[in-house]
């Protein structure tokens, strides 16, 4: 028997650090790894100890034997990654792990956010004695996208947050949740308190489509509808019309998928999730019969991953539908995917598309249907949306090689009264700290904060995650850029090159405590995490989400044990 990584990987690569074979691919330390859809077991290798599955945050890993139906795929996939990557004969060279002299004393860093970035810097810096971390983020809840962000029904992933836990309930580490960088503490108050800052802060915003019509009623970024159902506070509030029977999601990443299950599943399924109420019953009284997700390139470059895309053709009463003649590669696209350099997560979105396209549908069924090569040139409508013109594309290749999609003069009109942008994320500027507007990151060299008009580092001031590399990669693949940035800001630190804070922990507390009275410690989010697990317990669920801020923090000053 040998072991299988399916669906629910997260990247973070526990599982490579325990293999004795190093038969987990790519590594960190390999170049396919900040690109990689998962992590793929050799089939050949494997020696069936079980390691991996006892260290996987996300209980992703199963014996081939004990695959479900819907999992069998991914031993084929497992294995078809190693037939383009073979295993070599040398390991990879471990990095000497960095100790800090004792002589140097407490190091003490302030992390700005509370997400995978942060959480994984936190888990990383206090690996080694005489380190204590404060954590602030602006909410009274933390881990991030995690729990703002992550689709409802993928639960298995946001089992990651146990690992979280274990580093906010360390001593060492305290929590000052509900207080906003920039308003309740300034950055130079961070560092006159600490010896280095590190901002994990992600990326806030959303990108535009910079097409007419896109600020119309009914035209929304997918990000603030995820935040909505994920029961955001910031986005608790907000109202969609859910009145047509069509809704056209812009782009075709993880999240588009995401948000198109969410407006085709069977809310009494959403019911047993963690999904906000507001969002469960406004879904009950939908409309929506049909979701139109628009890439604007073809099927091998999509920006969803495999395993989303396979998890969305096993949807129950849901048909996916394709148009056979958007899967009909013309001979320049056939060529590259045919080619060498092609991987086979490409050559699996490509088959698994031709499938669907072979798909007959059911009426009365909901359906999601996947159109490629085309692009919005236009949100049409009056007072509010009414539809999107379509521009269609065709690929060329450019001088590299790379194929990408160019205009036609052929368009088309998709009518509907609710249009989703899901083109990516973007940073968003960080008081005190150099920015790059153009790619929407502070400018780092592997994580140390630089001044983009010397080039030299700015003393004490680290990025990870999104905000240091751009929104790219899965949860686990912030462990890996949270650590590097960790090894920078140690090095600095051994090297004497940060300054000696001025405060101490108790002074920092004491100024924190008094610009804000409602600061959630540790305990405060323990008691609103279990207050939200009881109401969950009560209609059979994981957890129901407080969403109203005076609510968390009146649960958070409950001590109810």
């Amino acid at each position: 028997m040998a072991y299988v990584i399916t669906q629910a990987c997260c990247n973070d690569a526990s599982c490579v650090d325990v293999c004795p074979v190093n038969c987990i691919h790519p590594t960190p330390d390999e170049p396919e790894f900040a690109t990689t859809e998962m992590l793929y077991i050799d089939p050949q290798t494997c020696i069936d100890c079980g390691a991996c599955v006892d260290e996987c945050p996300v209980d992703a890993i199963f014996g081939d034997n004990e695959l479900s139906e819907a999992h069998a795929v991914y031993a084929d996939i497992n294995a078809a990654y190693f037939e383009k990557h073979p295993i070599g004969d040398d390991w990879p060279e471990l990095p000497e792990p960095r100790h800090l002299p004792a002589d140097l004393g407490t190091l003490r860093v302030a992390i700005v956010g509370s997400g995978p970035s942060a959480c994984y810097a936190a888990l990383e810096l206090t690996s080694h004695p005489r380190v204590e971390v404060d954590m602030f983020d602006r909410l009274p809840t933390p881990y991030g996208l995690v729990r703002a962000g992550v689709a409802p029904d993928h639960g298995g992933t946001k089992a990651v947050t146990d690992v979280f836990r274990s580093a906010l309930s360390k001593r060492s580490v305290q929590c000052h949740f509900n207080v906003e960088v920039g308003k309740h503490i300034d950055h130079d108050e961070l560092l006159a308190h600490h010896h280095a800052v590190i901002y994990a802060v992600g990326a806030a915003s959303d990108r535009r489509l910079g097409v007419p019509g896109e600020d119309l009623p009914g035209s929304h970024a997918a990000t603030e509808f995820v935040a909505w159902y994920n029961g955001h506070p910031d986005y608790a509030d907000r109202t969609f019309d859910l009145s047509g029977e069509r809704a056209v999601v812009i782009g075709n990443g993880n999240v588009a998928l995401d948000v198109a299950r969410a407006l085709v599943l069977d809310p009494d399924e959403l019911a047993k999730t963690d999904m906000a109420e507001h969002a469960v019953e406004a879904l009950r009284h939908s409309n929506i019969r049909e979701v139109v997700l628009v890439g604007r390139r073809g099927p091998a470059q999509a920006a969803y991953t495999n395993p989303e895309l396979i998890a969305l053709g096993q949807l129950a009463d849901v048909d996916i539908v394709v148009d056979p003649d958007e899967v009909v590669l013309d001979s320049v696209s056939r060529a590259w995917i045919d080619g060498p350099d092609s991987e086979p997560s490409e050559k699996l979105k490509v088959r698994q598309v031709e499938e669907f396209a072979k798909r007959t549908t059911t009426d009365g069924r909901k359906r999601i249907v996947l159109r490629y090569l085309a692009s919005p040139e236009e949100i049409i409508g009056t007072d509010r949306v009414e539809g999107v013109r379509l521009v269609h594309n065709e690929l060329v290749a450019d001088d590299s090689g790379k194929l990408v999609a160019r205009a036609t003069d052929r368009t088309d009109t998709v009518d509907t009264g609710l249009v989703l942008r899901s083109i990516g994320y973007k940073g968003l500027p960080v008081a005190g700290i150099p920015f790059d507007e153009r790619r929407g990151v502070v400018p780092n060299e592997n994580g140390r904060v630089i001044d983009p008009d010397t080039g030299a580092p700015v003393p004490g001031v680290y990025v990870a995650g999104w905000i240091k590399r751009g929104p790219t990669g899965v949860i686990g693949t912030n462990k890996h850029c949270s650590a590097a940035t960790v090894d920078m800001l140690l090095a600095d630190f051994a090297g004497g090159a940060l300054a000696q804070p001025d405060g101490d922990r108790e002074k920092l507390t004491a100024l924190v405590g008094e610009r804000q009275p409602d600061t959630v410690d540790f305990q405060g989010w323990q008691r609103i995490d279990k207050h939200e697990r009881a109401l969950g317990a009560e209609s059979g669920r994981a957890r129901t989400k407080l969403v109203d801020l005076r609510a968390m923090l009146d649960v958070a000053r409950t001590d109810e044990s």
